[in-house]
């Protein structure tokens, strides 16, 4: 495998990013990939009960559609909250990109990110699309991924090229997200665009193998959004053996992990006023469920994580989050050990004494910027 340091599109796809209105700041909100070629789709979205309208368009469209041409994305309101006309404010947008593009309306897939509760100004949406899609190209990607920002201070993408069906294949992500994290779909928006040739099915299995290792093993502030998404589309442009199998999947497999855990990382290495990075790693569980139950536990205990931005080496924090997690464990069996404190990366080693099953979590310090930019989100 090879990685790709920039971010870079694979065969096949344009993607672009405009202003349209939605950030009262004038920065990029409206964000807009395509692939040239019918691409085949796997998601995944929040468990939240309550969710974005976008994310029921989503779920329609492919529920209806064997293929799917584009992704249309806006920051600065998350359509959420917003009954009925949330959802045709959806499904409005995409009839419009539809027209525009020349496809039909189900092979468009919509996602929105930003304020709950307010409703989404499609008007301004849908006269930013002729521009949007007039001005698609592969370097776009590098606007696209600004445009998705909230709460962000950076851009997060990863991608690599592998071999895989005789032929070099690619897969490039993008994903916006820094506040409301938690696991069950950590709170973000991940895009994973592909040129492989995979069909839906086996796409949908990895792609659940992949969140399950990465987005829903980080948390920030243990806050689940409603809008969660990841999405992937393999839109087959390099011609490859279709992966279905053997050495191939494993590969690719493998390569999907890797864009996944690394996107997940920057999510919270980017987390809302945070000072530290913190790897949390349970080792000699019984199984992987509770390993990742006991670094999850840690991960969201306030104390610990204040603890953490005060370099105060208070292994009783990592103790009593263990003990509340619900794992029946004796004080014999824990064994801690906290790496150093000062600095950005901070390791936590938790020993369980029960198995050898083991899990990794990734999470965030608690800081006063957390708190000083959601008190004023609104």
């Amino acid at each position: 495998m090879k990685k790709i340091p920039k971010v870079k599109l694979p065969a096949g796809f344009l993607a672009n990013g405009v202003s349209c209105g939605l950030k009262k700041s004038g920065k990029p909100d409206l964000a807009l990939i395509y692939s040239c070629l019918p691409a085949a789709a796997s998601a995944k979205f929040t468990t939240n009960s309550i969710i974005a309208a976008p994310l029921v368009v989503c779920k329609e469209h492919l529920a209806a559609a064997e293929s799917f041409r584009a992704v249309l994305v806006n920051s600065g309101n998350a359509n959420c909250f917003t009954g009925k006309a949330g959802i045709r404010d959806a499904r409005d947008t995409a009839d419009r990109l539809a027209r525009e593009l020349g496809v039909p309306s189900k092979s468009i897939l919509v996602n929105s990110t930003g304020i709950i509760g307010k409703r989404l100004d499609k008007e301004k949406i849908k006269k930013a699309i002729p521009a949007l899609v007039s001005g698609l190209s592969a370097p776009g990607i590098a606007r696209a991924e600004k445009a998705i920002m909230t709460t962000d201070t950076f851009t997060k993408h990863a991608g690599l090229s592998l071999k895989a069906g005789g032929k070099r294949v690619n897969i490039c992500g993008i994903a916006k997200g820094a506040g409301m994290i938690a696991p069950d779909m950590a709170t973000m928006l991940c895009f994973i665009l592909t040129d492989a040739v995979i069909s839906r099915k086996t796409l949908d299995k990895i792609l659940g193998e992949a969140v399950e290792k990465s987005f829903n093993r980080i948390t920030v502030d243990g806050c689940m959004s409603t809008n969660d998404t990841v999405l992937a589309l393999a839109n087959g442009a390099a011609g490859n053996k279709p992966i279905s199998g053997g050495r191939d999947l494993e590969v690719f497999s493998r390569g999907l992990d890797i864009v996944c855990l690394e996107l997940a990382k920057m999510v919270v290495m980017d987390a809302e006023g945070a000072t530290k990075f913190i790897r949390i790693d349970v080792c000699r569980a019984g199984s992987v469920d509770e390993a990742k139950k006991v670094a999850l536990a840690i991960a969201n205990s306030m104390l610990f994580k204040t603890a953490v931005f005060g370099e105060n080496p208070n292994f009783g924090r990592v103790a009593a989050a263990v003990g509340a997690s619900g794992f029946g464990i004796k004080e014999g069996q824990l064994k801690i050990k906290l790496g150093k404190l000062k600095g950005r990366q901070v390791k936590v080693t938790v020993d369980l004494s029960q198995g050898k099953a083991e899990c990794t979590v990734y999470t965030s310090d608690l800081a006063p910027g957390y708190i000083k930019i959601n008190a004023a989100y609104n």
